[in-house]
């Protein structure tokens, strides 16, 4: 992670998502622009996250390691969306992982510093409640179209989701589970999508060669993310 001192980047960070509307008291003075490159670890589970993250740019997944040493892929979120909001309003909630698929910039809050001041601000909570409000919805839906959508149609939006720089190295196991399929259909369809000629097999990975295809294999699929976005 490396604090980014650009005031002007930061600003204009602040007005694309509005986020000094979300609080009472003037934020964009005290806020700080961190960078995660891409692969990096924002949070590390069990550690609790030091700071109430906005993530203005990029994209990010959550998961969890069980209790058999499995890693679980729980979500993704692309911005605007908070990250560690969980853990500021209730210090005896859980901690997830959270990793950057790419380079990922946040507006960040020290919680120690401001974590009374922000449960006092109804502007704030109220932001909050939203935030949660629309996530729980957004899981609900995610639930329904696992049902309702092909593995095809699933499979095209995630890998577009997950990729970065056009390449796709999402564990095949993790994202069998995410998608509620077998190991082994998953990787007929991923076959398929090689035969197709939408993906390329480059050693373990696969680089995405026809994007819009798999745009439009993933069109009917509402694949967005944990923002805050209305």
């Amino acid at each position: 992670m490396r604090i980014i001192k650009n005031e002007d980047l930061k600003q204009r960070f602040i007005a694309e998502w509005s986020y000094d509307r979300q609080f009472s008291f003037d934020i964009a003075q005290v806020a700080q622009l961190y960078l995660f490159p891409a692969k990096s670890i924002i949070v590390q589970a069990p550690d609790r996250p030091r700071d109430l993250l906005y993530l203005v740019k990029g994209k990010t997944k959550l998961y969890d390691t069980l209790a058999n040493g499995k890693v679980a892929l729980i979500d993704f979120f692309t911005p605007p969306c908070f990250i560690g909001e969980m853990e500021l309003l209730d210090p005896k909630s859980p901690s997830f992982t959270v990793q950057a698929i790419e380079d990922c910039w946040c507006l960040a809050l020290p919680m120690a510093e401001y974590q009374q001041k922000l449960l006092q601000d109804t502007t704030f909570l109220r932001s909050v409640c939203q935030y949660l409000g629309r996530k729980n919805s957004r899981n609900i839906r995610t639930s329904s179209q696992n049902q309702a959508f092909t593995l095809s149609q699933r499979l095209a939006g995630f890998i577009l989701l997950t990729a970065n720089d056009e390449m796709y190295e999402e564990k095949h196991t993790q994202v069998a589970q995410y998608l509620g399929v077998s190991y082994r259909h998953l990787l007929y369809v991923l076959a398929d999508f090689v035969k197709l000629g939408y993906l390329e097999k480059v050693g373990h990975h696969y680089r995405v060669v026809q994007p819009d295809s798999l745009a439009r294999l993933a069109r009917e699929v509402d694949w967005k993310t944990g923002s805050t976005e209305k």
